[in-house]
């Protein structure tokens, strides 16, 4: 367990506001970063008039980097859902909230925290964490599944069940690795995530996605993410929900990998109720 530090980001955009959606309509959305008041863990992560949207406060580390070695990408590979996070400056001095995803791209860890916190919070107000989880290994299971971005503490609360050699993981829904899209081509999934597309109606129709909300775990099949992320017939991962749908060609709500089996060891059982906002007991 380590600690690493983050300040609350400000809102960004790049020199003109416009994104272009897939249907090629210019829009003018609200977007990443910043203390957002009214989406936390449990809401619907679709159908909002915004684009990538980080539910709660997202932090970043904007210290200097030391040749190549990045102090935000130290937060960003170390923290892992489920980790607790304490105020360390500003009118929310020692409060304490919990970490719920990491966004690739913007490399933003996201935090939750009851509203009353978030009205005490200023953009640049710093946070520490107590990272830990980076590095778990599943003994009886690995190298055949492959644990990563979530703390012991959040999966010992998770109903797993070995069945034979497998184990069953409870899920909202299962999403087919053909319809993911920003994230791919990575060579690691220690952070960022990847987007799910919900541009085909009927996919989205025959899989229940338009339920999707931040904090769900949800099963990709064919993914298989142990070194990156790429297509693998009968591969199993699960992420956790981490940020909202999106208008942008290729981009969708965004999957943060928690576990992944090369050889589908892992078997997605459906529970509606398997999100962060139930195993962790967020008000």
């Amino acid at each position: 367990m380590q600690s690493v530090v983050g300040q609350i980001s400000s809102p960004t955009f790049s020199r003109t506001p416009y994104v272009i959606s897939a249907d090629g309509r210019p829009l003018v959305l609200p977007s990443v970063g910043g203390i957002t008041y009214n989406v936390r863990v449990g809401d619907p992560a679709i159908g909002w008039s915004a684009d990538h949207v980080e539910p709660g406060a997202s932090i970043i580390n904007t210290e200097k980097s030391i040749g190549s070695w990045s102090p935000n990408s130290g937060l960003n590979t170390l923290v892992c859902a489920g980790n607790e996070v304490k105020v360390v400056s500003g009118d929310a001095k020692g409060a304490k909230g919990v970490v719920i995803g990491k966004h690739g791209g913007v490399e933003h860890v996201i935090v939750d925290f009851p509203p009353t916190t978030l009205d005490k919070m200023v953009v640049g107000d710093k946070m520490q964490v107590k990272a830990y989880g980076t590095g778990m290994i599943l003994v009886n299971y690995y190298p055949e599944i492959h644990a990563m971005n979530i703390s012991p503490d959040l999966l010992s609360k998770i109903p797993l069940k070995e069945v034979k050699d497998n184990l069953e993981f409870p899920v909202t829904h299962i999403v087919p690795a053909a319809i993911m899209g920003s994230g791919l081509g990575s060579n690691h999934s220690y952070s960022g995530d990847y987007d799910i597309q919900m541009f085909d109606k009927k996919i989205v129709k025959k899989h229940g996605l338009g339920t999707l909300r931040f904090g769900d775990f949800v099963a990709i099949t064919d993914a298989d993410h142990s070194y990156g992320r790429i297509y693998r017939t009968g591969a199993v991962s699960i992420g956790i929900v981490v940020h909202s749908d999106c208008v942008i060609a290729g981009h969708g709500p965004g999957v943060m990998t928690v576990l992944t089996s090369s050889k589908g060891k892992i078997k997605p059982v459906i529970n509606k109720k398997s999100n962060l906002r139930n195993y962790l007991k967020l008000k």
